[in-house]
């Protein structure tokens, strides 16, 4: 099991942030080899599921996720959000949060705990530096994009 956390300051309102980050389609257009499909219909609020499903032809799993924790950001205050992973390879849970700052930038804040069922452990490293490259890329292009 591995636990980390990327954070970025951008110049975005915390609630155009917030909706960038949290329409979960977008994820597979920026994570590689990766494809969402939300399970429920919209709008996203606890209880929310989707799977990510990742990797190439028989060597793909399924990411499947639920929203546990739904709170968008109002005009002054943060929004924060839980999702739970409930996968047969990948178990955990991440945590997105924006912050507005008093610049009019915003302050966002990813923490994810990742367990990767069939890797032993000495390979935490290995996962947690993957992880956060992985995320850390697709969280800086989810911001860039519209």
């Amino acid at each position: 099991m591995v636990i980390f956390q990327l954070e970025r300051t951008v110049p975005l309102a915390v609630d155009d942030a917030w909706r960038r980050l949290t329409r979960w389609s977008r994820h597979g257009d920026v994570v590689p080899l990766t494809r969402v499909v939300v399970l429920t219909p919209p709008p996203t609020r606890e209880g929310t599921v989707f799977v990510a499903r990742s990797g190439l032809g028989p060597l793909s799993f399924d990411d499947r996720m639920e929203v546990t924790r739904w709170e968008p950001p109002d005009p002054d205050g943060p929004g924060r959000c839980r999702l739970d992973k409930r996968g047969r390879v990948v178990l955990g849970w991440a945590e997105i949060e924006v912050r507005p700052r008093p610049d009019g930038r915003t302050h966002v804040l990813w923490r994810e705990e990742l367990d990767v069922r069939l890797v032993p452990s000495f390979l935490d490293p290995l996962v947690a530096t993957t992880a956060r490259s992985v995320f850390g890329r697709a969280a800086d292009r989810l911001l860039r994009t519209p």
